[in-house]
């Protein structure tokens, strides 16, 4: 299995919105005892298992709009079909804090995903989609997607963790049960 953080090189410790991706990628390697991030197929690459799956971590450290060069390569390397990766980023149409797993679809602007299109001739990939909230007009959306995540934005860290809990339900091919186990350890408030 292939597990792609998509977020911005060169940025990957900013906390910006963009970076949720490469940020759900070091939550699951740390949480999993992945091995320690290493230069391969144009960007970061840390192995481990998780369930008993195989799997490897990506972070492309091409430009987000030739990402798809990077985990392309990664994916022939390892021999995988598309629908063996699962590309992890930030989803201006889901509320912050909200995931949704699915395979297939468009790129819904996002350069990530329209260039992993591209490499692979094939919209066939998974897409965890990490909820960051729209800023409400379209003129704002570059600014709110490059910026980075405010203090009012508690939900942040309680969603990592509990995407690396869940992971386990990802690598056996359980999205729904790996998005209603996320949604249970997010809620705020009594049950």
């Amino acid at each position: 299995m292939l597990w792609v953080g998509l977020g911005n090189p060169g940025q990957e410790h900013a906390k910006q919105r963009h970076n949720i991706g490469f940020m759900a990628m070091d939550a699951i390697a740390r949480r999993h005892n992945f091995s320690s991030w290493r230069k391969r197929f144009k960007g970061q690459v840390a192995e481990g298992s998780i369930g008993g799956t195989k799997v490897l971590a990506l972070k492309p450290e091409t430009y987000m709009n030739a990402s798809g060069d990077s985990v392309q390569q990664a994916a022939a390397f390892l021999k995988l079909a598309p629908a063996d990766v699962w590309a992890f980023h930030d989803e201006l149409d889901l509320a912050p804090g909200k995931v949704r797993v699915k395979k297939g679809g468009g790129a819904a602007g996002h350069n990530g995903l329209r260039d992993m299109q591209r490499a692979f001739g094939s919209p066939d990939f998974w897409r965890v989609r990490l909820g960051i909230g729209h800023p409400g007009h379209k003129d704002r959306v570059h600014g709110h997607v490059l910026g980075n995540f405010a203090k009012v934005d508690t939900w942040v860290e309680p969603l990592l963790d509990a995407v690396a809990d869940a992971a386990p339900l990802l690598a056996a091919g359980k999205a729904e049960d790996f998005m209603t186990r996320i949604a249970l350890l997010t809620q705020q408030g009594p049950a």
